[in-house]
């Protein structure tokens, strides 16, 4: 008997490897084009690392006039969630990550180079299974859990290196008729692929981020199919990258050390390797020391953590560019007005250590990106986000549409919009003031310099009765405030007054800050023209007086 009755008798019904081969041919694409792919397992919620992955993964091929191709690795379905792929499919959605090819659904794929899900691809794994087993390159073992507890604890107690290699691998040179017989009679078993590596010799391989590495040979003799018939990871991902023409593999830094298996699988099955790159792990700072952000930890871990908050998603994809290419800031700065899509990623100008997730950059990114949306923009999206997370607002927007978007259309448009938000969570406290139900309930007026109430009264109450026009365009609505400051003491111009603080009461910004904090409760607002404007003439005398009154 022979490895070829072995392989039959394990895999009876399996085809030939060279009719995947036909079926998954070389892809019709321009030389340069990068086929990329990103691979999670249905086993929860998007990590932000994974976010990271597939935003370079899309970005390398869209660049490119390649394809991105979503896979989903459920091999290991004990780790399995309902709804675990759409979870998956609707996270990057959200943050416009829309494959190529792959899952559209729970259950629905795109593609001529599937299926998509690694557990309806069993018959083409079994197939190279058999392949390597035909080449004496794989073969069954028996080992039981007990056995394999015994290698490690007696490995352990010799303070060797662990795993199932060499000396170790008790079935590796087994006889092909004892193998065949135990499998006649039942005995269970797994397939191991069977290393050719030796520990003392070296592979170097040039990354495509980290640049040239160095190993020690694989010589561990893994396991390729589990005794539920379903592949490993490493073997799986081997087969489906060579037939899905997979280019480029982006993963991060933790699959580095896999690479000389990985690499020694492709060889062994006779296949080109696509190119690595390993990116960098996304850290978070805990008390001044770096480490790996924690999906236990950390909510920012979540991609849902974004969402609850109200980041908008391409703030996210922008911060997350920041921080895949060092290039991108100054991209962003030399053209403020173009699409991410312009910008050209490039794998070699990647930070080979941890980027450290910062979340007031994030923030400052944020602001950058809301600052260019459009009112109806801004509210659409808050609307949107309020109606899941905060009822109040929503009513408090739905009830007002259209005087609601000119709130919001405030120093918006202009050559320096207003950057005062962040995140859709913001918005409430940023314009309440300026609906009289939520103004009437706020009791706590910033007032600055000028805080004497006499002072502020006899300030209101002159600018009510002899400055106060609707109707007067910005340039004259400031020279009456600078009338104003002068009747009363102040000088018209701020810098006058800092060239000779001791002449004046204080300057024109002191007296604009009475009526900005007698309108809105607060010192820091847009514009307060603007706001006058948009509250109205009868809303600006009956708070100033109310004011007064009080």
């Amino acid at each position: 008997m022979d490895f070829n009755d072995l392989a039959d008798l394990i895999f009876p019904n399996a085809k030939e490897i060279s009719y995947y081969e036909e079926k998954y041919p070389e892809r019709n694409l321009n030389e340069g084009a990068m086929v990329t792919r990103f691979a999670p397992s249905p086993t929860g919620f998007i990590h932000i690392g994974g976010l990271f992955g597939s935003i370079i993964d899309r970005k390398l091929a869209q660049q490119s006039k390649g394809v991105f191709i979503l896979r989903i690795e459920d091999t290991d379905q004990k780790r399995e969630i309902e709804n675990g792929v759409s979870q998956i499919v609707d996270g990057l959605k959200a943050f416009d990550i829309v494959p190529d090819e792959g899952m559209i659904s729970e259950n629905e794929e795109i593609g001529d180079y599937g299926p998509y899900k690694q557990s309806e691809r069993k018959d083409i794994y079994e197939a190279y299974a058999k392949h390597l087993i035909k080449q004496g390159l794989a073969y069954p073992c028996f080992c039981t859990p007990e056995e394999l507890e015994e290698i490690r604890a007696k490995q352990e107690s010799a303070k060797i290196r662990p795993g199932y290699y060499g000396v170790w691998a008790k079935y590796r040179n087994f006889p092909i008729d004892e193998a065949i017989q135990k499998i006649k009679d039942g005995v269970p078993y797994i397939i191991r692929f069977k290393s050719q590596g030796r520990e003392d010799r070296r592979i170097k391989h040039k990354d495509s981020i980290k640049g040239n590495i160095e190993f020690p040979e694989n010589d561990q003799d893994i396991v390729i199919i589990k005794a539920d018939g379903l592949p490993t990871y490493h073997f799986a991902h081997a087969v489906d990258d060579h037939l899905m023409r997979v280019t480029h593999v982006i993963r991060g830094d933790e699959w580095v050390s896999s690479l000389p298996l990985h690499l020694e699988l492709f060889r062994a099955l006779g296949f080109k390797p696509p190119k690595y790159a390993h990116t960098a792990t996304i850290m978070k700072d805990d008390n001044g020391s770096k480490r790996k952000i924690s999906k236990r930890k950390d909510p920012e871990a979540a991609v849902s953590f974004y969402h609850e908050q109200g980041i908008p998603s391409d703030a996210v994809v922008e911060y997350l560019l920041n921080i895949a290419n060092s290039n991108f800031e100054p991209w962003r700065r030399a053209n403020p007005d173009k699409s991410i899509s312009e910008f050209e990623l490039q794998l070699n100008k990647m930070s080979v250590s941890g980027a450290v997730f910062d979340m007031v950059k994030l923030l400052d990114v944020s602001k950058n990106v809301i600052s260019k949306y459009s009112a109806e923009k801004i509210y659409d999206e808050t609307l949107k986000w309020a109606s899941k997370y905060d009822k109040e607002l929503e009513k408090l927007l739905s009830d007002n549409k259209d005087y609601s978007i000119k709130v919001l259309n405030i120093e918006r448009g202009k050559a320096k919009p207003r950057k005062d938000i962040s995140k859709w969570s913001d918005v409430k406290e940023i314009i309440r003031y300026m609906y009289e139900e939520e103004y009437n309930k706020m009791n706590d007026y910033e007032f600055q310099k000028i805080d004497d109430k006499e002072e502020i009264k006899d300030i209101l109450n002159s600018y009510i009765e002899n400055y106060f026009d609707i109707n007067d365009d910005k340039d004259t609505w400031f020279n009456k405030i600078k009338d104003l400051s002068e009747h009363k003491g102040y000088v018209r111009e701020v810098k006058e007054y800092k060239q000779e603080p001791e002449k004046y009461k204080g300057h024109v910004g002191d007296v604009s800050t009475v009526i900005r904090v007698a309108l809105t409760t607060k010192h820091n607002t847009p514009d307060l023209y603007e706001i006058m404007q948009v509250l109205g003439k009868e809303t600006v005398i009956k708070r100033l007086k109310n004011f007064i009154k009080r």
